[in-house]
């Protein structure tokens, strides 16, 4: 008998099906964050400046993609190590600008053709596409965008959000995928203002715009993402978590909510609030991360709520296309490629946990008042030979397990990354 083989008979033992559980994750989409491979940067600015609007990335290490095919290399390696099905998940900085297509345009002229060599990178390897508009980092920062008194500023903004609803529509036609489209922008204050209401009516009214471009919400899944603070906006947010929630409610018929796990404060958990998202909407989607005290973007562990944020899109039937689940995150301390492989494995590990769990009984001891046989079962089900199952998963999917992939990336950062400048 295989490892695997007793595994799946403890298992059995519970009325899992291993197998079963296995095929359903093969066939889960979780986006891939360009953005972690070069430090948030992207193509479209001239110089290496500072990154601004609340986005900061720490850390030196050697090996940062410089360019598209830099970074499309990189990514590939990613996808080499990591099980499941995946999606790339773009910024609208990301854009590719060539005499093909006519050179460098600012962010509120950027077109669908300056993502068509993204959409040949995805079709060659059979990924979906999710998409960011770009709203930081930016001379027409004031340092707000959508917020800002300053109309000039918002209308080149909103143009900008605009620009990205064609491109996303762009991306789902070419791609046959959903596009999730994220509006997120560091607008705030970094001390108390005088005003907290005015910046939200002007917030509100351009993402009004911005959605009033054409497009079809059966393939385009335009979110409005909330946040509690930022750097250089420690005082006060616009986009708060109430802000979005009641936009996203409010506007049901082609919004969704998101909730990124680390853009709350640190006694909130985004695994209790996806159940009661989904008692109302239709849809929502996750950047997940790993906040440490705040939104540090540190990559994802398997944590405690990484666990527990998969168990409840599983228990609440979020695999169903109901949730949309994405990585953010961004370390420039360590090798990028290991960040974004432990990140990605470690969520389709969660999810793989979330599948094996024995959900159905557990709420029937819950209904039942059977407090005391429920602890126990939870419990005793930790100890569960999990790991020969995920083995399992990593050989079917042709990846390399645990204990063996990181030999790979070592000899990808000796003879591409350290030649890099």
């Amino acid at each position: 008998m295989t490892r695997y083989e007793y595994a799946k008979e403890k298992y059995a033992k519970l009325g899992i099906d291993t197998d079963a559980a296995m095929n359903r994750l093969m066939s889960v989409p979780i986006a891939l964050h360009c953005w972690q491979g070069d430090d948030v940067r992207g193509f479209d600015q001239k110089s290496d400046g500072p990154l601004t609007g609340g986005i900061q990335t720490t850390g030196n290490y050697p090996g940062k993609a410089r360019t598209p095919e830099e970074l499309m290399a990189d990514i590939d390696k990613v996808l080499s190590l990591c099980p499941g099905t995946k999606k790339l998940n773009l910024h609208a900085c990301y854009a590719i600008f060539d005499e093909e297509n006519g050179g460098w345009v600012d962010r509120d002229k950027i077109e669908p053709k300056h993502f068509k060599k993204w959409v040949d990178f995805c079709k060659e390897r059979g990924l979906g596409c999710d998409f960011n508009p770009t709203f930081f980092s930016h001379p027409m920062c004031d340092p707000l965008t959508l917020a800002s008194p300053n109309e000039e500023t918002r209308r080149f903004w909103i143009e900008h959000g605009k620009a990205c609803i064609r491109i996303s529509q762009y991306l789902a036609e070419e791609l046959g995928e959903v596009c999730v489209m994220n509006i997120w922008t560091g607008d705030g204050f970094k001390d108390i203002p005088a005003d907290r209401k005015g910046p939200r009516e002007r917030y509100r009214d351009s993402i009004d715009q911005i959605l009033s471009e054409p497009y079809d919400f059966n393939k385009v899944k335009p979110c409005v993402e909330s946040k509690v603070f930022g750097i250089g906006v420690e005082a006060y947010t616009v986009g708060s978590a109430e802000f979005s929630l009641c936009y996203a409610a409010a506007n049901m018929d082609k919004c969704i909510p998101l909730m990124d796990n680390g853009h709350y404060h640190p006694t909130e958990v985004v695994s209790d609030k996806i159940p009661a998202l989904l008692t109302f909407f239709p849809e929502i989607a996750l950047h997940v991360t790993r906040p440490i005290r705040w939104d540090s973007d540190h990559v994802v562990l398997l944590d405690d709520e990484t666990k527990e944020i998969c168990k409840e899109i599983v228990r609440s039937g979020g695999l169903d296309g109901r949730v949309y689940i994405a990585l953010d995150y961004f370390d420039a301390s360590i090798n990028r490629i290991s960040a974004w492989t432990v990140g990605l494995r470690n969520v389709q590990k969660a999810l793989l946990m979330a599948l094996l769990e024995p959900s159905d009984d557990l709420r029937a001891m819950q209904d039942a008042d059977n407090w005391t046989e429920l602890m126990v079962r939870a419990e005793e089900a930790k100890t569960l030979p999990f790991g020969d199952v995920w083995e399992e998963y990593c050989r079917r999917a042709g990846v390399a397990a645990d204990g063996e992939w990181f030999e790979n990336v070592k000899k990808y950062e000796k003879e591409i990354l350290s030649k890099r400048g």
